[in-house]
């Protein structure tokens, strides 16, 4: 899990990593690699194409074989979305979701990371949100947040074709202080390592914080 570390203090460590992710990906099929992740692949000439691809709920593109994620204004992303699509890339299998959710300690290795997971991301939207559900609620809605029925308030985010998130907040009484939970669909080590997955946390509350 140093990856982990290094995608949320050290952005060239990451940069590394997603450099060797490419090198790997450039060597296999682009038209299975669509298949697999849902993208759309066309092909520009011959070893050449694009993948188009929604994240966040915006189209992104892919050029094959170079593989620097663009918006579709032709713009490259941050290093987080860059690490965030190599690790999909490299790992989904196109298992289907499931509907169903898990928390971090349940992801392989997960368990021995979940602390810190939970400082950077439920700790942060307890700090940021408190017992302002609807405050929560308003940030997740200009997220493209799909409510659910779970905990206090709940809201799922489409991420990528085969990987959505959940985040929850259980209200506080006078036994339980309130708190906020990070969530992945149960077919998410189908698509992304551990490693990516805590990425994704992590970005998805500074998106949420942002929109406060």
């Amino acid at each position: 899990m140093s990856v982990m570390k290094a995608a949320i203090d050290s952005p060239d460590l990451l940069a590394e990593e997603v450099d060797r992710l490419r090198e790997a990906l450039r060597r296999r099929n682009p038209v299975i690699l669509a298949g697999l992740t849902g993208a759309h692949y066309a092909e520009t000439e011959p070893s050449q194409g694009l993948f188009r691809l929604p994240l966040w709920g915006r189209e992104t593109v892919l050029p094959f074989p170079e593989l620097v994620v663009q918006d579709d204004d032709g713009k490259p992303l941050g290093t987080l979305d860059q690490a965030l699509l190599a690790y999909y890339f490299s790992t989904s299998d196109g298992t289907p979701q499931t509907g169903r959710w898990l928390g971090f300690s349940e992801l392989p290795n997960g368990r021995f990371y979940t602390t810190a997971f939970q400082e950077y991301t439920g700790q942060k939207l307890m700090q940021t949100f408190g017992d302002n559900v609807d405050r929560f609620a308003s940030a997740a809605v200009k997220l493209n947040g799909r409510a659910v029925s779970l905990g206090s308030r709940a809201f799922s985010f489409a991420i990528l074709p085969h990987v959505s998130l959940l985040v929850v907040c259980w209200l506080g009484d006078e036994d339980f202080l309130t708190s906020y939970r990070v969530l992945f669909d149960t077919a998410v080590s189908h698509h992304l390592p551990t490693d990516g997955c805590a990425i994704l946390g992590s970005t998805l509350t500074r998106r949420l914080i942002a929109k406060r």
